[in-house]
């Protein structure tokens, strides 16, 4: 069977059409304004990458309600009065030939109080938690399920083409799927099916609300890592199925590092086991360091469908251009402040990278 070109079109299982497979993922960057309206810096961001090739371009992680933003200068979608950026946004990045896409979330417990204004509130009150969230209430679950659906309304009538629910990394949905963040005994917790309710609704609930057209996606974090806690691979695929069967178009997981086998079964790979858990119509989106086209090609000989890029486009906006030659090979960090001022980042964002170590210099 002839190998999958990275740079060839890409179809969703709703029939929408991406111009190639390299997808820049969502990725927290600061450079929108405090009430999360569109600043120009976070335009010129996600302009440089639709310019640069990259057929899918996802927002930062964009919250739907006010007490559920993570952190300063986030794209926010929780109120009608920010569609005039995002309208702006979706038409800049169609009229650049990229299929657009809004992450949208809810921080839960990661949601600081100093910034929401309120204590957060998660699955259940997380013991030894210093952000002391409180146990969410029906009425805060039924809450957020309709502004996860007003969230992806609003991102249609902006023009976006789809929504990522951001179910991974320790955000809300994430912590009531996992083992440990839910400690529940009603309806919302205990066994698989109540864990996984929330992140269910809400895709149904935004499923039934946008058209067929409008691209609905899932990320996940399939094992127990990093913010990610008490996230198992075997429930984390019987959910791939799940949410396959309430009408996802496609899958992304989160690996933070693609080419490692899975820790529960060290002699698998996350990509073979999702490829053959969903059908094989829905596309399965990858991430984990990955810098070169050899690399992506890879990770397509082994299942993915989209490779995502994180870090790798942070330094370099036109990543897909530059692997229309099968030798690429990205340069590494450390990147110069000026280098990645180059690349379309603000000095808020430059900053932001600090905090990965190595990643800037000087």
């Amino acid at each position: 069977m002839p190998r999958i070109d990275l740079l060839s079109p890409i179809t969703f299982r709703n029939g929408a059409h991406a111009s190639n497979r390299v997808a820049l993922a969502p990725m927290t960057n600061k450079q929108s304004e405090a009430d999360g309206a569109l600043a120009d810096a976070e335009l010129h961001f996600l302009e440089r990458r639709a310019e640069g090739g990259f057929g899918i371009v996802t927002t930062c992680a964009s919250h739907v309600t006010r007490d559920g933003q993570g952190w300063e200068g986030e794209l926010g979608i929780y109120d009608d009065a920010l569609l005039p950026g995002l309208t702006r946004l979706a038409s800049s990045l169609r009229s650049r030939g990229a299929l657009s896409l809004v992450q949208i979330f809810h921080g839960g417990a990661r949601s600081p109080k100093e910034l929401i204004g309120e204590q957060p509130w998660s699955a259940s009150e997380i013991a030894g938690d210093p952000a002391a969230p409180r146990a969410a209430t029906v009425a805060d679950i039924e809450r957020v399920i309709a502004a996860f659906r007003d969230a992806a309304v609003r991102a249609h009538r902006a023009g976006f083409d789809g929504v990522e629910l951001h179910g991974a990394h320790g955000y809300l949905l994430c912590q009531f799927l996992s083992r440990t963040m839910n400690t529940r005994t009603d309806a919302w917790g205990g066994a698989l099916e109540g864990r996984a309710r929330l992140m269910r609704e809400v895709t149904r609930a935004v499923r039934a609300a946008v058209p067929a057209s409008f691209v609905v996606g899932a990320r996940i974090s399939p094992e127990d890592f990093g913010n990610a806690k008490g996230m198992d691979l075997d429930e984390s695929l019987t959910l791939a199925k799940w949410l396959a069967e309430d009408g996802v178009d496609y899958l992304h997981i989160s690996l933070w590092n693609a080419f490692q086998n899975t820790q529960k079964r060290p002699a698998e790979h996350a990509i073979t086991l999702f490829r053959e858990a969903l059908p094989k119509e829905l596309p399965l989106f990858v991430a984990g360091k990955v810098w070169s086209r050899a690399e992506a090609d890879a990770l397509i000989d082994l299942g993915a469908d989209v490779i995502a890029l994180g870090r790798a486009a942070v330094a370099n906006a036109d990543w897909p251009k530059k692997a229309a030659s099968a030798a690429f090979e990205s340069k590494k960090p450390p990147f110069t402040a000026a280098e990645l001022r180059a690349e379309g980042l603000s000095d808020g964002f430059v900053d932001y990278m600090r905090n990965w170590k190595g990643f800037v210099t000087g």
